[in-house]
């Protein structure tokens, strides 16, 4: 459940506000001063911020700057003010919305679920994280395609690089020539599938500490070749 902060002196507006949110499934606090509001965006852990414009103690504009400072929680201004100049002041100090009062609470909801849904496409992106494999000393990068040993990176081409991280990430398999000919060069086996056996050798050479005693990819004689978990 999204977690959402008022920051607003006028308690009959933060009330209804806050009813409309809730009733959309929203968890909603109220701060009804500047000093309070600050504190609490500072601290607490918010997916939105609204923020009156004009607060006792701190006003909007400070408390936008200061949380803008630590925070991209996404936040939305209010305000009894129409001048431009507020607006752009309050856009420039990093809010996401500026609306002026008075506007319809079912608005201020619609506002408030535009901006999580687009913060959470963001943070989704942002924090995609790249897919390793980590084995015995042995890490693959299957997103920036790298490869380390015990810490050293180790140049492969394209295609050694394919067959280790397929293998890898199918640990414990036993593949013959002919599927991983298939798979890693996407052609039917009628080619030379020991080009499979040359790059297996090669990738050996690469990660393996005693090629003739493979700790990562093992020889099953008469089949294949198997990823050791």
């Amino acid at each position: 459940m999204s977690k959402i902060l008022i920051v607003e002196d006028e308690e009959a507006i933060a009330d209804l506000e806050k009813d409309y949110l809730e009733l959309s499934g929203f968890e909603v606090e109220v701060a009804n001063d500047g000093e309070t509001g600050l504190a609490r965006a500072l601290e607490g852990d918010y997916n939105l911020l609204i923020l009156d414009l004009m607060l006792p103690g701190v006003d909007g504009f400070e408390i936008c700057r200061k949380v803008r400072d630590e925070k991209n929680t996404p936040i939305i201004m209010v305000s009894a003010k129409k001048d431009d100049i507020d607006k752009i002041r309050g856009l420039g100090l990093g809010a996401d919305d500026y609306m002026t009062k008075p506007f319809s609470p079912s608005e201020l909801v619609a506002r408030v679920k535009a901006h999580l849904a687009r913060y959470d496409r963001l943070i989704g992106s942002a924090r995609e994280e790249n897919k390793i494999i980590e084995i015995r000393g042995l890490k693959i990068d299957t997103t920036a395609r790298r490869v380390w040993v015990n810490g050293e990176e180790k140049n492969f081409t394209t295609k050694e690089f394919d067959l280790l991280a397929f293998l890898a990430a199918h640990p414990n398999h036993v593949y013959t020539k002919d599927e991983l000919f298939s798979e890693i060069w996407d052609m039917e086996s009628i080619g030379d599938i020991a080009t499979v056996t040359v790059h297996i050798k090669k990738i050996r050479e690469k990660i393996e500490y005693d090629t003739s005693n493979p700790q990562y990819i093992e020889t099953i004689w008469g089949v294949g070749y198997r990823f050791k978990m």
